[in-house]
């Protein structure tokens, strides 16, 4: 015998107790007599100009397309129409937009004229074509970053660099495609300001050309290439040599198939205007995706492991432990004894050990001379020896994070730094956690070679130093103890989601509202983890913590196993059958809780998703199944009547045998 449930059709007959499949309706009466929750209408999010010079906002209007809100005042505010990523430009602040990496002075300067070099040819009539792409790939922590640092700077400095974008992992808009053309169209308009026109034009023409329904191709014809190429063709833009547009971090962007579209249409536009007066600097690690697209007769390529940079890390480490020396009366005192420090054998060693990987230096060099601790009493002088004995990055991650490792919150702290969807302040992270800042503060301190750690509480992000940090933390193989696993979304998306219901101007409330999904579809990723035993552990983990002043979980599971019905639902790692069962287990289970705030959650949020239902859908259960439903929906049916005072509600159910 099976079970066939259908959603809002009143008909055969009533059902009044199936109210997790027509709750929108039923509870849209009490809902109007009272403000929404911010989950379920989203507040405006206006950002920094970042750098901006006597910017004047004066009578706005506000215009929202397709969810997208941007700040309009005639054709004045181009660049905020256009809602660019701000701190995607090789000019933001690297200490809280990392990677903050940039070129020892003096250092890199064969790579760099090698690079120069090929964006300083001019376009001559000649057999030999023009190479419009320069791909520089190499190894993690080989510099990449600071090179296209400083290429954007000489560029910027002759007035050449048409834009720049550093795409970061776990850093909100610069992981993924949604408005890289948008940015670069943003930073074009401040370049050549002969080129707004044009964009302005086109906006006109198509309104809707910065929504995400539009492709990441069409937005860069229509707000790149055209613009850029019609004011060329009129003679308003001054060429002393080619643009250069400089892209760092390709491999970082988690849309994939975006980085594919982009590579593949930046080709073609070259193929067809070969004369075309610029050029794009790409950097990335060789991800396959972007090797067999860019490996061609069109593209100059460059490995940056071919150049070595043994002499340039020696010039970093003696300038930087020349300064440690005139700051450190330990080491000054051991100096006037002993002599020079590190001896030239060591500093060789070190070098060898070391093995061309700026990051590598950079970090050993930051262990060697941080401040002794309680736990780690020992000197720069004593921290040498041990340095050579690190196996590479994963070593040296492995012994900085242990000086931490015992604290309390460390692990929770390490993971949501690891899988936040973009960077918090320390009281940020502290708000999401449900602990208190100082907590935060003292397991980071012990970090500061691995992890920037912000100078106040309030103001600045907490960041990863280099994106090898985060592929080491979550592969297992390589952190072992310290493995930050997928499920760890799944408490991440629970805290995010009981934010919404927290009283208080509390820094992680804007963040919860905006990727609560985002964590929890991280998680259920068929590959990611086993999704019912985690929903276990969950469970017997939430049960354990009961002091901690959160939603009540049963409210959080119940809203997320109704998301897939009306979400692509081959997303998610489970059936259908198991998600309505467990949604209506956990909805009884909130209704039946004492928490004033369940009775919000009942009337503001729950609704919102239950609205969004597919209409006549048909769903098949077993004889066992329905009785559980029944069961639940029931319990439910009676606890939601003493919370919420509503009419009646509908839905019906036919049984065929």
């Amino acid at each position: 015998m099976v079970l066939v449930l259908r959603a809002g059709q009143r008909r055969l007959f009533t059902w009044p107790i199936s109210i997790c499949l027509s709750l929108a309706r039923l509870l849209s009466h009490s809902k109007s007599h009272r403000n929404a929750s911010w989950m379920v209408e989203a507040p405006l999010h206006f950002e920094n100009l970042s750098g901006a010079r006597g910017v004047q906002l004066r009578r706005q209007t506000f215009n929202l397309i397709a969810g997208n809100q941007y700040l309009s005042n005639g054709r004045k505010n181009l660049i905020l129409q256009l809602n660019p990523t701000f701190d995607a430009s090789h000019n933001r602040d690297r200490r809280t937009s990392p990677p903050d990496s940039a070129c020892f002075p003096g250092t890199r300067e064969d790579v760099i004229q090698a690079i120069t070099s090929w964006a300083d040819t001019k376009i001559v009539l000649c057999k030999t074509p023009v190479v419009h792409v320069y791909w520089f790939h190499g190894f993690a922590g080989s510099g990449k970053s600071a090179i296209s640092l400083e290429i954007a700077k000489i560029y910027a400095g002759s007035g050449r660099l048409l834009a720049s974008y550093f795409f970061f992992r776990n850093a909100g808009d610069r992981r993924r495609m949604n408005r890289f053309a948008a940015t670069l169209a943003a930073q074009m308009v401040a370049a050549v300001p002969a080129t707004a026109s044009f964009i302005e034009a086109a906006l006109d023409v198509e309104p809707g050309l910065l929504t995400r329904g539009v492709s990441l191709t069409v937005q860069l014809e229509r707000l790149v290439y055209e613009p850029f190429q019609a004011a060329l063709e009129r003679g308003l833009v001054h060429l002393k040599g080619p643009f250069v547009i400089v892209v760092d971090g390709l491999d970082e962007c988690e849309d994939k198939q975006g980085v594919v579209d982009f590579i593949d249409h930046m080709l073609d536009f070259f193929k067809t205007h070969p004369s075309f007066p610029l050029r794009f600097f790409i950097a990335s690690r060789v991800e396959e995706h972007i090797r067999t697209r860019l490996t061609n007769d069109v593209v100059l390529l460059c490995d940056l492991n071919n150049y070595s940079a043994d002499e340039d890390i020696e010039m970093f480490l003696q300038a930087s432990f020349r300064d440690a020396t005139a700051n450190d009366r330990v080491i000054q005192s051991y100096v006037r004894a002993h002599g020079k420090w590190p001896t030239k054998p060591g500093m060789n060693k070190l070098i060898r050990h070391i093995n061309g990987s700026f990051v590598l230096a950079s970090m050993i060099f930051k262990i060697i001379v941080q401040p002794a601790t309680k736990e780690d009493p020992s000197t720069p002088m004593e921290r040498l020896p041990l340095a050579l004995e690190m196996n590479g990055l994963d070593s040296l991650y492995a012994q900085t994070l242990a000086r931490s490792q015992h604290l309390p919150h460390c692990r929770n702290i390490i993971s949501t730094v690891a899988l936040l969807q973009r960077p918090l302040p320390i009281v940020g992270i502290a708000n999401l956690l449900g602990i208190e800042a100082f907590e935060v503060v003292h397991v980071l301190l012990n970090l500061q070679a691995i992890v920037h750690v912000p100078g106040t509480d309030e103001r600045g992000n907490v960041t990863l130093c280099h994106t090898s940090l985060c592929d080491f933390l979550t592969t297992e193989s390589r952190s072992g103890c310290f493995f930050v696993p997928p499920s760890f979304h799944l408490q991440l998306s629970y805290y995010c989601f009981s934010l919404g219901f927290e009283t208080g101007d509390r820094p992680a409330r804007t963040y919860g509202w905006q990727f609560y999904r985002a964590h929890w579809l991280a998680f259920s990723q068929p590959k990611a983890c086993d999704f019912i035993d985690e929903i276990e552990r969950f469970k017997a983990q939430a049960c354990q913590s009961l002091h901690v002043n959160r939603l009540p979980y049963h409210a959080f599971l119940c809203t997320l196993f109704c998301y897939p019905f009306f979400l692509n639902a081959s997303r998610i790692s489970v059936g259908l059958s198991y998600l309505l069962t467990e949604c209506v287990k956990q909805l009884a289970l909130a209704a039946e809780c004492p928490d004033p705030r369940i009775k919000l959650w009942l009337e503001d949020q729950l609704p919102g998703y239950w609205a969004n239902l597919e209409q006549g859908r048909t769903y098949q259960f077993t004889v066992h199944t329905y009785g559980a439903l029944q069961h639940n929906l029931q319990r439910a049916s009676t606890a939601i009547r003493a919370n919420v005072f509503v009419s009646q509600f509908y839905s019906s159910v036919v049984l065929y045998n």
